[in-house]
């Protein structure tokens, strides 16, 4: 039996597993989580879906990179583990691949700052990453430095990764984004959206700079 104090972070690992597949932001064993726990992160299983996931099945991955012998973590942990180290107020990662993130991501181009909202990701649009094969450092290198200036990235013919200091808010950013998404794959229907200008967005930061609106991370 693991200590307490990993026995809950388990426990909210799966709640919030089950809770970003019941949003609907991951279906069979598409996406992982992870929070920082120690020296390292648990994180979800490789293979794992809202249906299999439970507190033993997650993975602890060491500073050393090192796990277990007999459980492997997601494919997708040198993604987390690069976050983390970059990151020292980063306390939990959410990967996803969510229906309109990944049409938005199939593009290869950011989701431009065409609402105020996107703003609460930390800049003027959400950047998306280079395509580089799941799993791969490349991907990895390319999220954690995207991810230094934002809180959540999109991933070309991939899906998103969102970070923040808690489990809870990286979840809320990662439903977030999935909705942004949704309403820019809606608004192109009648052509391209005006974007927020200059202007804007340095009123919408300097609004938003000292109330903590959409700052989780």
């Amino acid at each position: 039996m693991p200590p307490t104090s990993e026995l809950s972070a388990r426990q909210d690992l799966v709640r919030a597993y089950r809770q970003v597949a019941e949003l609907g932001l991951t279906e069979l064993s598409s996406g992982n989580l992870s929070v920082r726990h120690g020296d390292g992160m648990l994180i979800s299983p490789t293979g794992a879906s809202a249906e299999t996931i439970d507190e033993d099945s997650l993975v602890y991955v060491g500073s050393d990179d090192t796990w277990e012998a007999d459980r492997k973590p997601s494919s997708e942990w040198q993604l987390h583990a690069r976050i983390y180290r970059g990151s020292p107020g980063t306390n939990a990662v959410v990967h996803t691949h969510s229906d309109y993130c990944v049409a938005v991501a199939c593009h290869g181009q950011p989701l431009p700052g065409f609402h105020y909202m996107v703003g609460a990701f930390g800049g003027d649009d959400v950047p998306c990453v280079p395509y580089s094969t799941f799993g791969s450092e490349a991907l990895a290198r390319d999220v954690a430095e995207a991810l230094q200036a934002r809180s959540a990235c999109l991933m070309a013919n991939h899906g998103a990764t969102t970070r923040a200091r808690s489990l809870a808010s990286a979840v809320a950013l990662a439903h977030r984004l999935e909705i942004s998404c949704r309403h820019y794959v809606l608004a192109r229907a009648l052509g391209e959206p005006r974007r927020l200008t200059p202007e804007d967005w340095a009123d919408f930061h300097r609004r938003t700079g000292n109330s903590g609106y959409g700052r989780t991370a």
